[in-house]
């Protein structure tokens, strides 16, 4: 398992110190709470969309945060490229909520925060990212 040592207080939910697991990460924390409210908000979709969009924003938002986990649990070079594929993953979320929202399935109020929270993610895995990258040059 790969140690990092992360000062940047925005990834991490304590004062700097060794990252021993991915639980300690404040992205992968974030990304579990961004999957709560994806549940939450797809409840109320049509039954019509349960095997459709519901399914698809539920699996991408899992995707986010398993990524993160599954990324920390290996090589350097492997963690960056799950990063990659949860900023993907994080992508699709947001084009979903989009859709959602033209087809209203969720109102502008649910969706805003959905989107913030995308938005906040999404920084918080490009500096990752970018920190993964410079401790492997």
């Amino acid at each position: 398992m790969l140690s990092l040592t992360i000062t940047s207080p925005s990834l991490i939910n304590v004062s700097p110190t060794a990252i021993r697991s991915y639980h300690d990460l404040r992205v992968w924390q974030l990304a579990m709470d961004l999957v709560e409210a994806i549940y939450r908000a797809s409840d109320n979709f049509p039954s019509a969309e349960r095997y459709g969009l519901v399914s698809q924003m539920r699996r991408a938002a899992v995707s986010v945060a398993s990524n993160i986990a599954e990324g920390h649990a290996r090589s350097l070079g492997d963690y960056v490229r799950h990063v990659f594929i949860a900023a993907g993953s994080l992508s699709e979320i947001e084009t979903q909520v989009e859709l959602s929202l033209r087809l209203d399935f969720i109102s502008r109020a649910e969706s805003e925060p959905l989107l913030h929270r995308c938005s906040e993610l999404g920084r918080m895995l490009w500096s990752l990212r970018k920190r993964l990258q410079a401790k492997r040059s």
